[in-house]
């Protein structure tokens, strides 16, 4: 493998409006985190072919799934909530695409915000679909008046989270209205805020690498210590590169 991985970036979608053509955008923030953790980055438009997309997965070492509006609790199986302002439909189309085909590959994932989200429910986790509703003791996790809001974090030791942050005080930048109900079988919560909603989950199988923030570690609201996620993240993909040669 090179000494620098490639990492894959999906990016958010507009469709094309009266004034202007359809295009892509991801805000900086994902591609300059992953430069300075020492990946290369790579950004994957939404794909339509299956097949297409298994050739640009062959040619990476991760992955790491952006945040963004809303999931469509319709494709699930729910009710659509008032609340949720859902992704445009082709980059949700291929988000959900492309988590099935990663998974299939156990390729190392990062997946952030409504990532994170789809993460849990691609594997059989869900959701709750409105905080203030489902969970009305909450603290308040998303101010609209406030792009800096910030809650504190309960981290479960011995993960990848503690290894982040150690001991003492620790905050977070929040940003949603939907969150993880159920945990998906294979992955575990690895930090809370306080009122008990879950802000990070890790995958528990020894083939996956994955690990998944509600927070945003990538954000202008993100503190030196959270970027330190896409460190770890850099890291244990070479590790888990040294110890598949070592077995070959």
């Amino acid at each position: 493998m090179l000494s620098k991985p490639l990492i894959g970036i999906n990016a958010d979608f507009r469709t094309a409006k009266k004034d202007s053509p359809a295009f892509s955008f991801l805000a900086s923030g994902y591609y300059d985190s992953i430069i300075t953790a020492g990946g290369i980055p790579v950004i994957v438009p939404p794909l339509e072919s299956e097949a297409d997309l298994g050739i640009v997965l062959d040619q990476l070492q991760g992955f790491v799934m952006i945040g963004g509006a809303d999931l469509d609790p319709r494709r699930d199986g729910w009710m659509l909530h008032p609340s949720v302002r859902t992704l445009e439909p082709r980059r949700e189309t291929f988000d959900r695409l492309l988590i099935a085909s990663i998974a299939d590959r156990r390729l190392p994932i990062l997946a952030i915000g409504v990532g994170m989200q789809l993460l849990n429910v691609s594997q059989g986790g869900n959701l709750f679909l409105h905080i203030p509703e489902d969970i009305p003791t909450a603290l308040p996790h998303k101010d609209l008046q406030d792009s800096q809001h910030r809650h504190g974090l309960t981290i479960v030791p011995k993960t990848l989270m503690e290894r982040v942050y150690g001991d003492g005080e620790i905050r977070v930048n929040s940003l949603h209205h939907m969150a993880i109900d159920e945990v998906a079988p294979g992955f575990a919560v690895t930090a809370r805020c306080p009122d008990g909603v879950v802000e990070a989950i890790e995958s528990q199988m020894d083939d996956w690498f994955a690990v998944g923030t509600q927070f945003h570690p990538e954000a202008e609201s993100a503190s030196a210590l959270d970027m330190r996620i896409f460190g770890e993240f850099i890291e244990g993909i070479l590790e888990r590169s040294q110890s598949l040669r070592l077995v070959a």
